[in-house]
């Protein structure tokens, strides 16, 4: 499958904060999820990941980020094109990821953004 297109990438740190500021939120053990509904209703749905430093060194921080685009690309299809999101990596999801596998990170994408929908 194709990586994340650019397109659909958040990338400007106001992107990021207007999501942060205006949108809404919801969260699980080890991710959050915010949300904004941009005001062009064309385009394409927007994502950004944002991994603090607590999570780990930056190997540990951009391979859950490589994981996380992976897993999200082929749910972009499921939102609304008109929304930015930024999901929010929280301290122990590596460690978690690694020691539970690929499927486990998948169900826990699925469980915030069906919480997002709901």
């Amino acid at each position: 499958m194709p990586p994340v297109q650019r397109r659909n990438r958040l990338s400007r740190s106001r992107d990021f904060d207007a999501v942060y500021r205006q949108g809404r939120s919801v969260s699980t053990r080890f991710l959050t999820l915010y949300w904004f509904e941009r005001d062009e209703s064309i385009g394409a749905p927007r994502l950004g990941f944002a991994v603090p430093k607590a999570v780990g060194n930056a190997v540990v921080r951009n391979r859950i980020k490589r994981q996380l685009r992976d897993i999200v690309r082929v749910r972009l299809e499921a939102v609304p094109p008109s929304n930015d999101y930024v999901l929010v990596v929280r301290a122990g999801l590596p460690e978690a990821a690694e020691a539970n596998g690929h499927e486990w990170l998948e169900a826990r994408v699925d469980e915030v953004l069906g919480k997002a929908s709901a």
